[in-house]
């Protein structure tokens, strides 16, 4: 019998037999039962909001009947069993992962010191065995009884979270309110879930910034999913409901490796033709023409599938995970229909993020180009516009993992260095015909180093016009760049899936040594 059904059980249960009746069996199932249920008013409330008990979204989740419960019996100062916390280990399509689900029936999920010892338990079995942490979080905050026994218990958790970063995948599932500290949690996990209007997240609630500040606002006005989605970027992924959350948790699992000593799962597929003649028709040969690059991304991955990571935040650039003859890589992309693809503050750190979990885990990278540069302008150069590029192209520079770098169309300044150009060790540099790798365009360009001619030429949008078709014929042509080695190959479009394909094989077996450090300065 599921947890969930049990949850149904009448209020009143048959008297049990004495005691010296019962078999050690039956105390113990009873005892179990008991915990199991918890208390039947509030899920009765949380039900008539529209949310799941903690157990129950334990069994979305995992397999069935795979949970591992650890400490069913603990208790901490609410008196009651769990501590609010619901914690063990189960399995995702078979494979292993450790888990902890806070239970807002008890306290509100607020943690106290033996709700974070269970948190704590999890996660350094989770580190020992090398197995993906996925924690779903809905809690009040920090148990204030407690005072800094709660405060000493997230910082438990954010250690830990720090030492597993970059050996197993850590993923945060927000399904109700994560306040205060326990916000932190999320940030330091490498993907984040959030549901619309049940899951918040912020630092300091309403009421402290109307105190504060006077000024008024929502719950979800201050942290609610859309908000983390589209403005903040915290969130990596917002759904509608949890169903479609806990499913697509489980569908990124099948994409990660348990460990950065793994590779990512493959799965073979049929050797088909990799021939794609729908390609060249979706990118336009002019260069100001927008076009949607999801459609160039479902072109070369298996069956058109790929899982977009931060899809409402920054949406300048694509990032997804997607798998190609089977196996998995990391995908990066300009967007054309978003500010013509150029690169910004929020762009870069969100490329960069995503490129330095690929390269941590094992993922190899494709990178589609089409950039006209950087976004100009004060807001973005106040805002640290350098910084931002810079952490981009470091995660880059940094990554050891096969990467082949397909330019598409525009590919200009240092925009073009920082999208994984050959300068900073991209392994295998496509190009197709339409590509530009320039300094600056042609009209800008010819701006600029003819701006005397220009201003004395009797007809000047002629002699402009001449020496940009000047000007492309010499530098910008498609082979300028492969004629000097920059380039590897100018393909045809219709055969990109092939020669990416042929290029992740040559450099499966890829090893890079670094030197010996303690870690590098990247420019936060």
């Amino acid at each position: 019998m599921s947890i969930s059904e049990m949850d149904f059980r009448p209020a009143v249960r048959p008297t049990p037999p004495p005691r010296s009746m019962r078999s050690l069996r039956d105390r113990r199932d009873e005892l179990t039962s008991r915990v199991a249920l918890g208390n039947q008013d509030s899920v009765r409330r949380r039900r008539k909001l529209g949310k799941r008990t903690a157990r129950e979204r334990l069994e979305l989740l995992l397999d069935e009947g795979s949970f591992v419960e650890v400490e069913m019996f603990r208790r901490g100062t609410t008196g009651a069993h769990t501590d609010g916390v619901v914690a063990g280990s189960g399995t995702v399509d078979g494979r292993r992962i450790f888990v902890y689900a806070q239970d807002f029936t008890i306290s509100g999920g607020s943690l106290g010191a033996a709700h974070a010892e269970k948190i704590h338990k999890v996660m350094d079995l989770a580190l020992a065995t090398g197995s993906p942490i996925v924690s779903v979080n809905d809690s009040g905050g920090a148990r204030i009884q407690e005072g800094v026994l709660a405060l000493h218990g997230y910082g438990g958790i954010f250690r830990r979270q720090v030492e597993a970063s970059g050996i197993v995948p850590q993923i945060a599932v927000v399904l109700g309110p994560c306040a205060g500290g326990a916000a932190y949690s999320p940030a330091l996990a490498d993907f984040t879930f959030m549901v619309r209007d049940t899951a918040q997240m912020y630092l300091t609630g309403p009421d402290v910034v109307a105190a504060v500040s006077g000024e008024r606002v929502t719950h979800n006005q201050l942290g609610g999913a859309d908000v983390h989605g589209s403005l903040s970027g915290v969130a990596s992924f917002v759904h509608d409901d949890e169903e479609s959350c806990l499913a697509d948790v489980r569908y990124l699992l099948s994409l990660l490796p348990a460990n950065n000593m793994e590779p990512p799962p493959a799965f073979g597929v049929s050797s088909g033709d990799d021939l794609r003649p729908a390609l060249p028709d979706l990118v336009p040969v002019e260069p100001n023409q927008p076009y949607d690059i999801r459609g160039v991304v479902a072109e070369v991955v298996d069956d058109g599938e790929f899982l977009e990571v931060h899809e409402g935040w920054a949406g300048n650039v694509v990032c997804a995970l997607a798998r190609m003859g089977g196996e998995v890589v990391g995908v990066v992309g300009n967007q054309p229909l978003v500010l013509a693809g150029v690169l910004d503050t929020a762009a870069s750190q969100k490329a960069a993020r995503f490129v330095r979990f690929c390269d941590a885990f094992n993922i190899p990278l494709v990178t589609l180009v089409d950039v006209p540069g950087f976004l100009p302008g004060t807001d973005q150069e106040y805002g640290g516009a350098i910084r931002h590029g810079a952490k981009l192209l470091y995660a880059y520079c940094e990554a050891s993992v096969p990467r082949v770098q397909v330019i598409l169309r525009k590919a200009y300044g240092g925009a073009y260095i920082v999208m994984d150009s050959r300068s900073i060790g991209c392994d295998l540099s496509l190009a197709w015909p339409t590509n530009e790798i320039a300094v600056m365009g042609a009209e800008a360009a010819v701006n600029v180093v003819h701006r005397k001619e220009l201003a004395a030429s009797a007809d000047p949008d002629a002699l402009r016009a001449a020496l940009m078709v000047e000007y492309a014929e010499e530098l910008v042509h498609p082979y300028y760049a492969a004629e000097r080695g920059l380039v590897d190959d100018v393909i045809d479009p219709a055969q990109t899936r092939a020669a990416v394909l042929r290029g992740l094989a040559m450099l499966r077996d890829k090893r890079r040594r670094t030197p010996a450090r303690k870690h590098g300065n990247v420019p936060l």
